[in-house]
């Protein structure tokens, strides 16, 4: 059943439309442009509570998700967070997940998954807790789907102290328990001021009507995906496709490990780091189009009459203008003149100079070099 959150039912929210990726939560508030200007000049919360949850227990839970996943999380200290994929086994990614660490529990937080694989065409995907129940053998964890249990709110702004009272410390993926249950993380993204609430899904309606009366403007997932395109931040199956490695998409370091082994993919992971270099890159694209006419997630990005990239996330940001993120092959000319879209909905396009990765000599080639010379 498609999830519906009952903050919807509050007055002034706007629902996704249909066939958003973001479906059931509230799209906006009424005024998408100003919800963005206060997220990036106050304080905003926006409802993210379709989110799954897991909860992984257990005195190997460090040690086995270390095993299972992409990120180094054998010392994870309690009060402190990451961000890790599932890969497959040619190191194409599966799932984006953030973790909290706090009071013996790693909680798992992603958006939604699939629904079971029996529901699903043959070769169809596992969901995230599908494939932890598979990898546990004998381990001595415990996996609980905690959707029901927990909700996710964030918090953007740089006045996110003036209405959460909590002592939370300054370095990204910190995380201190809230009263009442629950806890917050501090994010590096989107924006520059993040705040990550997973609290009690009881007491969803009242966490929100606590910060909103404190001072916190409604904002919807449009602010978010906005701050999230601007940060180059990519959401998975929006900017990624069926062949898109960590590497592509600004993913390695910060949820890929490069020199850690024993997880499904990491061969990859480390030759394209090492030796090699991705096909395609994640940058940023300014849209010359009118608001009534936009690319959609999948078009391609064609340089003349070549195909060099697809769309990926779409918005309209305060500041910026109709913008979108993009897989292009590296080869593609940063100054390139662009066309985006498909059918009637082609408009023209330009790369943001400041998104475009920089080159980087591979450790494997310039050890390489070091030893011919």
């Amino acid at each position: 059943m498609t999830y519906q959150s009952p903050l919807l039912d509050h007055h002034g929210a706007v629902a996704t439309p249909e066939g958003h990726p973001e479906t059931g939560i509230p799209w906006h508030w009424g005024d998408p442009f100003a919800e963005q200007r206060t997220a990036v000049r106050g304080v905003t919360v926006v409802d993210r509570s379709h989110r799954e949850v897991i909860a992984v227990r257990g005195e190997e839970r460090l040690s086995w998700l270390h095993l299972v996943i992409s990120q180094h999380v054998t010392a994870l200290p309690e009060g402190s967070g990451t961000e890790a994929l599932v890969l497959d086994s040619h190191g194409r990614i599966d799932t984006h997940m953030v973790l909290a660490h706090t009071d013996g529990t790693v909680w798992l937080d992603s958006d939604p998954q699939p629904q079971a694989t029996s529901a699903l065409p043959k070769g169809g995907k596992q969901t995230l807790l599908e494939y932890l129940e598979a990898m546990k053998f004998w381990a001595k964890v415990e996996l609980t789907d905690a959707t029901g249990e927990l909700a996710v709110l964030t918090l953007l702004g740089p006045e996110i102290p003036k209405v959460l009272d909590v002592e939370l410390a300054g370095e990204p993926y910190a995380v201190a328990d809230l009263p009442g249950g629950g806890f917050a993380r501090r994010m590096p993204w989107p924006g520059h001021d993040a705040v990550d609430l997973l609290v009690p899904r009881t007491a969803l309606d009242e966490w929100w009507g606590r910060l909103t009366d404190a001072g916190a403007r409604p904002a919807g997932i449009w602010t978010f995906d906005a701050l999230r395109v601007e940060s180059l931040r990519p959401r998975l199956d929006v900017d990624t496709d069926e062949r898109t490695i960590p590497h592509e998409v600004n993913w390695i370091g910060s949820a890929a490990h490069v020199a850690k082994g024993c997880y499904r993919g990491q061969e990859t992971v480390s030759k394209v780091h090492n030796v090699g270099k991705p096909p395609r890159h994640l940058v940023l694209l300014h849209l010359d189009g009118s608001p009534e006419i936009y690319p959609e997630t999948g078009d391609p990005v064609l340089l003349g009459d070549r195909t060099v990239g697809r769309v990926g996330s779409v918005a309209q940001h305060h500041e910026l203008g109709p913008v979108a993120l993009a897989l292009v092959k590296r080869s593609t000319p940063t100054e390139a003149e662009l066309l985006v879209g498909a059918e009637d909905r082609v408009v023209q396009a330009s790369i943001d100079p400041d998104s475009v990765p920089g080159e980087r000599v591979a450790p494997g080639r310039e050890a390489a070099q070091r030893l011919r010379g």
